[in-house]
């Protein structure tokens, strides 16, 4: 027993002397591995130096700056605009799939413009809004109901007297001609009827179908119809806070521009529609006196049709006043139908030079060139209804846009305007208050 921690301790000693000798070994290869890496030579000195035969290369530039800036500026404006026609793409094949419906909602928003005034007057006097809101509608609805029952009584009262001289009409323009100097002969009038009467024959299959898509288009009228009294109602009654809940779609920075922006653009529809009824029922009024005094038949339905066509900017005008001249022609004679382009033409002149800059003003002011494109646009994607509202949607997005501009100008100035004078010192940064 005796022996045993002597043992212990010769094993214990040896273990500590064999750990040193370690610790030495390891320490003397780490200084061999450090010297080694001292003497070894670099990366860049194991690379061959290039021969003198060899050009210098220059280090290659930036690929962006490499690009001049006019290229980078048209990249830039490129795709910002492949975005928007990408989104009015996108737009356009929304609203041509609900297109019934936009067009309801517009017709809608004209039809409120010329109506809602009377509901502010009604308010005005004490009358509640909903009795206000149902009365004007009533009335509104009433009228216009009024003049399409009107047009198609007076054309199917005349219809049968009109076909007539307009047969009468035909015989003597095909007497005319014969007698003329264009040395026309009953033949070529033959072969001219022929030739028509081949055409609507080959086309009967495509007329059939015509007629039939006619009782589609009809579905859609009264649907849209419905829809629009369905709108205007509702916009009467709950206008206001149908644009305060639009409003709270609009991002919270660009709220208050926009909410500047509706009142303007309401002024510039209501401004438009009232002018254009004024300036439609003038129109009317003239042009039917002038062909009532000329003996031309369906006087009154012609003017009707006249105050209709006007809500087309230009295109309306033309087609109205040639329908008032073909009739004259193929009734009258062309004396009648002579007199009848004067009076549309002076009438016209009239209307574009002085009734619509006075009654329309500044506020719905838009160049011919936008009115002509944007009928013609309007037309091809909605036909008659989108070349009505057109003009009407150019004139409110252009006010819209002005007004906008004009805001983000007032704006950027009161943020660029520094303080002077009192206010200045006020706003200077006191003893306690760290400059910003």
């Amino acid at each position: 027993m005796s022996r045993v921690p002597g043992w212990l301790g010769r094993i214990s000693a040896g273990l500590t002397e064999m750990s040193e000798r370690y610790n030495e070994r390891r320490a003397e290869a780490e200084r061999e591995r450090e010297r080694d890496d001292s003497d070894s030579p670099a990366a860049d000195d194991l690379v061959p130096p290039p021969p003198d035969y060899a050009p210098d290369v220059a280090a290659r530039p930036d690929p962006a700056l490499a690009v001049p800036w006019g290229v980078r500026v048209a990249a830039e404006a490129g795709w910002r605009l492949l975005v928007l026609a990408g989104t009015l793409w996108v737009l356009m094949r929304i609203i041509s799939a609900v297109q019934l419906v936009v067009l309801s909602f517009v017709i809608a928003l004209l039809i409120t413009a010329i109506l809602q005034p009377t509901v502010a007057r009604l308010r005005r006097h004490g009358v509640p809004r909903g009795p206000a809101t149902a009365l004007t509608a009533v009335l509104g609805f009433v009228v216009i109901g009024l003049i399409g029952w009107f047009v198609t009584w007076q054309v199917m009262e005349n219809i049968d007297d009109l076909s007539s001289q307009i047969q009468n009409g035909i015989d003597e323009l095909r007497n005319w001609l014969l007698n003329s100097p264009f040395h026309v002969t009953d033949k070529q009038i033959n072969e001219i009827a022929a030739n028509l009467r081949e055409a609507v024959g080959a086309n009967t299959d495509q007329i059939t179908s015509a007629g039939l898509e006619g009782v589609t288009v009809v579905v859609e009228a009264l649907t849209g119809i419905l829809l629009s009294v369905f709108c205007t109602l509702f916009l009467l009654y709950d206008g206001k806070r149908i644009w305060e809940w639009t409003l709270k779609l609009v991002p919270v920075a660009a709220r208050p521009g926009v909410a500047g922006a509706g009142p303007a653009a309401w002024r510039t529809l209501t401004g438009y529609v009232r002018g254009t009824v004024i300036v439609a029922l003038i129109d009317a009024i003239f042009i039917g006196l002038g062909i009532y005094f000329l003996d031309v038949p369906m006087a009154v339905p012609l003017a009707v049709f006249v105050f209709l066509f006007a809500f087309i900017p230009l295109v309306g005008a033309v087609v109205s006043g040639a329908l008032a001249v073909v009739v004259a022609l193929v009734t009258q004679g062309v004396f009648t139908a002579v007199m009848t382009l004067v009076v549309v033409l002076a009438v016209q002149q009239i209307e574009g030079h002085i009734l619509q800059p006075f009654i329309l003003g500044r506020a719905v002011r838009v160049h011919p060139l936008a009115v002509v494109l944007s009928v013609a646009a309007g037309a091809m994607v909605a036909g008659i209804g989108g070349a009505v509202v057109a003009v009407p949607l150019v004139a409110v997005t252009n006010t819209v846009a002005g007004y906008l501009r004009s805001y983000s100008q007032k704006a950027a100035l009161r943020h660029s305007v520094r303080p002077r004078g009192a206010t200045a010192v006020s706003a200077e940064p006191g003893p306690e208050t760290p400059p910003q």
